[in-house]
């Protein structure tokens, strides 16, 4: 997983897009995925479980989660994954775009 989110992060650098991270491992555990993956994007640690405030918060009930929000904060997709992850992402910066764009 990624693998792929890390080529799409890379692919929309200049572009109104922001990838945030949120980790329930226990910290010893974090530490190393942050070290092996070499994440570009902020991670949080949720606490060391899967009980932790944010995952309370957003409602998550299974790991991973994906969230893709627009520009407004609204949750536009939920558990999307590969081709469709990132037409969702294109989707969201042209509306960001065109919005722009308007006088």
């Amino acid at each position: 997983m990624y693998p792929s989110q890390r080529s799409l992060a890379r692919r929309m650098q200049g572009k109104p897009v922001t990838f945030v991270g949120v980790n329930s491992d226990g910290k010893d555990r974090l530490r190393s995925t942050l070290k092996r993956e070499q994440f570009d994007w902020p991670n949080f640690w949720d606490g060391g479980d899967t009980s932790g405030p944010i995952a309370q918060a957003w409602d998550v009930t299974g790991w991973p989660t994906i969230y893709v929000l627009d520009h407004k904060g609204v949750i536009r997709f939920k558990e999307i994954r590969g081709d469709t992850l990132e037409l969702a992402v294109s989707l969201l910066v042209k509306e960001i775009e065109a919005e722009k764009k308007q006088p």
